[in-house]
C-alpha cells in the first residue's frame, strides 16, 4: 500500500503537499494546456515535462522546499479532492534575475480560476516564507502581459520592482518583471 505524499501546508480549502507520480500526472494533464501555458513558454513536450519535474525535485533536494502540489480538500466543494495546480517557494535562479532570493510562484488549472484558490495558496506560501524560513524578503516573477499573475502579486501585498526586471531566454527574450515583499511589509499586514 502506497503512502500519501507528505502535506506541507493546509489552508481552509487546500492541501499543499510533496509530489508523487499520480499527483504529477494529474498536474500535467490539467496544466499543460494552451491557456495555462500561454505566458510560461508554451506547451511542454515529453522532454520539457521531464526537465520541469527534475527542476522541481532539485529545488526540494537543495533547499528543502519547492513549488508543491496543490490539491483541493476532499470536502465536497468545487474540484473536491483534485489536483488543481502548484504553489510554493523556490530560490530564484533564472539567468539575469535576483539569484538566490526566495521566489513565490504558482500555476493552476483553468477550471480552478476565479475561485480564489491561487490567492489562498499564495498567501499560505508567503506566510510560510516569513514564518517558516525566516526570509528577509520574497520575490515573484512573471511577464508584463500576464496581468492575472501580477494582479495576484499585488493582492497578496507585493510591490513592483522594476530594478529587478531582466530579459529571459526561457521566455524568448521577453522581459521578466518582478514584484517583492519585505519582512517589514509583511509584518505590517499582521
Amino acid at each position: 500500500m502506497s503512502q500519501s505524499p507528505a502535506i506541507v501546508l493546509e489552508t481552509e480549502r487546500l492541501r499543499l503537499h510533496e509530489w508523487d507520480d499520480a499527483s504529477w500526472d494529474d498536474f500535467i494533464r490539467h496544466t499543460n494546456t494552451p491557456a495555462v501555458m500561454r505566458w510560461l513558454g508554451g506547451l511542454l513536450d515529453g522532454e520539457g515535462i521531464a526537465t520541469f519535474r527534475a527542476r522541481l525535485d532539485s529545488y526540494s533536494e537543495k533547499f528543502g522546499h519547492t513549488f508543491w502540489c496543490c490539491r483541493r480538500k476532499d470536502d465536497g466543494g468545487h474540484l473536491a479532492g483534485e489536483v488543481i495546480g502548484m504553489v510554493g517557494l523556490k530560490r530564484a535562479n533564472q539567468e539575469g534575475g535576483p539569484q538566490g532570493d526566495h521566489e513565490i510562484g504558482w500555476r493552476y488549472r483553468e477550471d480552478s480560476w476565479g475561485h480564489g484558490y491561487a490567492k489562498e495558496g499564495a498567501l499560505a506560501s508567503r506566510d510560510w516564507a516569513f514564518r517558516g524560513l525566516g526570509a528577509p524578503h520574497i520575490v515573484a516573477l512573471t511577464v508584463d502581459e500576464n496581468e492575472s499573475s501580477w494582479g495576484l502579486m499585488r493582492r497578496i501585498g507585493m510591490h513592483r520592482r522594476k530594478d529587478l526586471d531582466f530579459p529571459s531566454k526561457e521566455f524568448g527574450g521577453s522581459v521578466v518583471i518582478a514584484y517583492s515583499m519585505s519582512r517589514d511589509d509583511w509584518e505590517q499586514l499582521a
